[in-house]
């Protein structure tokens, strides 16, 4: 499979931009050797600049759920751009993107509008420090909220895959306020609260973990976090930018029954547009200016155009419920690659909710950072480069989850499982 236009694509970012990525798991740093760079995306598939065509599994890390170019969503796009694409004043279009949020996600009871998930856990942690009057925040390892400074501490995702906890540039003073503590351990989280429960504003977690990989919290774990909380007079805040509308149209608290204070999100809600969402009690809501005191604001907060392509695809998700083909699809493929891999003798575990899954190089069930950290990611790697050369495109870390979209179909499925056997067999 020749590569030769994205090979020179590459070298000629590498002059203009740092690593020539504009965002650094986009680098291949996990995997070896250089990104393939994309020229378009249908349905199910991406296209590179050379003519290859990939079964997608990244889905721009999580949004594309209907699949690339989902024709309702390109047509309100369009639509949107034909009427300007941005104005700094209020749009109709973001009452009915709150209004859809706030009817799928059972916590959400008031709902603001950023440009991200970083932007969504760094307003949401001002929120609860505004609106308790503390400073501590207790977060897990292996939980990535995006690069807030002060979350920047034992961070998954490309900060792990990159082998830098920390970052430079993060200074000591601003992670002060920050707990680290390890995830789906409850004995830790209750002795953490026991000496500094006056102190902790909020709790931030992923509730089903994405980039180390896909890691689900146990349910006791999530019931001592609802209850510490409440009695510690804490903010509970479920990062879902990657989890809401994907593991099921209410996220993952529709799953696992534990209603947080508040809720990011991002992703899904702008149908591949750059956007994202905090919301949760109006009480603690209304703490956010211009009703309350706590600062938050963005120009292109809100824009017509992500409005117009997250009202689309919300839309989609609630009328025409594709999550029972996504439960099938997804189901289809774990237990084919499960099956693959154990055909070949590989140790792995796989870990799946709805259509978010990891096939870990790992023989060990993966609860924590520490235990995904013991995956073989050489292995992994060298299945990464075997399923391109093959035509299937899985995240390019062990450490992050794939996607399954609507568009996929059975023989996709089969191509998938069909390319991991062969390559899991070289291995």
């Amino acid at each position: 499979m020749g590569r030769t236009k994205s090979h020179e694509i590459f070298a000629r970012a590498q002059q203009l931009m740092p690593g020539g990525v504009n965002s650094p798991a986009r680098a291949f740093g996990a995997v070896g050797g250089e990104p393939v760079v994309m020229a378009r995306g249908e349905g199910a598939y991406l296209f590179d600049v050379d003519g290859n065509q990939y079964v997608d599994y990244i889905g721009s890390w999580g949004p594309m759920i209907l699949g690339h170019a989902y024709p309702k969503v390109t047509a309100a796009i369009t639509t949107a751009v034909r009427r300007g694409t941005s104005f700094g004043a209020p749009t109709e279009a973001e009452n009915t993107l709150a209004e859809l949020i706030i009817e799928a996600v059972p916590s959400i009871e008031k709902v603001r509008l950023v440009n991200s998930g970083t932007e969504a856990t760094m307003s949401a942690i001002r929120l609860a420090r505004g609106y308790t009057g503390r400073d501590v925040i207790v977060k897990f390892a292996g939980n990535y909220h995006g690069h807030v400074d002060s979350l920047l501490v034992a961070a998954g995702s490309a900060a792990a895959t990159l082998g830098v906890p920390n970052s430079p540039g993060v200074t000591v003073g601003t992670t002060k306020d920050t707990l680290v503590l390890a995830y789906n351990d409850v004995v830790g989280l209750e002795a953490a609260f026991a000496e500094h429960g006056s102190r902790i504003a909020g709790v931030i977690l992923e509730p089903i973990v994405g980039n180390m990989g896909t890691v689900i919290a146990t349910p006791d774990f999530l019931r001592a976090l609802r209850q510490v909380t409440q009695e510690n007079g804490a903010v509970l805040i479920f990062d879902e930018v990657m989890t809401g509308f994907r593991v099921a149209r209410g996220g993952a608290q529709s799953l696992n029954g534990i209603k947080p204070d508040l809720t990011t999100l991002g992703k899904i809600v702008g149908g591949g547009m750059p956007i994202g969402a905090y919301g949760g009690r109006a009480e603690i809501m209304d703490n956010v200016i211009p009703v309350g005191q706590v600062f938050q604001a963005g120009t292109l907060s809100g824009n017509p155009i992500a409005t117009a392509a997250g009202i689309a695809t919300l839309t989609a998700l609630r009328d025409e419920d594709p999550y029972p083909r996504l439960e099938m699809l997804s189901a289809r493929l774990a237990q084919g690659l499960i099956a693959a891999a154990t055909a070949a003798g590989i140790p792995h575990s796989l870990t799946r909710v709805g259509s978010m899954l990891t096939l870990f190089f790992n023989g060990e069930p993966v609860t924590n950072w520490d235990s995904a950290s013991k995956s073989d990611t050489t292995k992994f790697g060298k299945f990464f480069w075997g399923l391109i050369e093959r035509g299937v495109y899985f995240p390019c870390s062990q450490n992050e989850a794939l996607f399954v979209s609507a568009a996929q179909t059975e023989p996709d499925n089969d191509k998938t499982v069909a390319a991991a056997k062969e390559v899991l067999a070289e291995l």
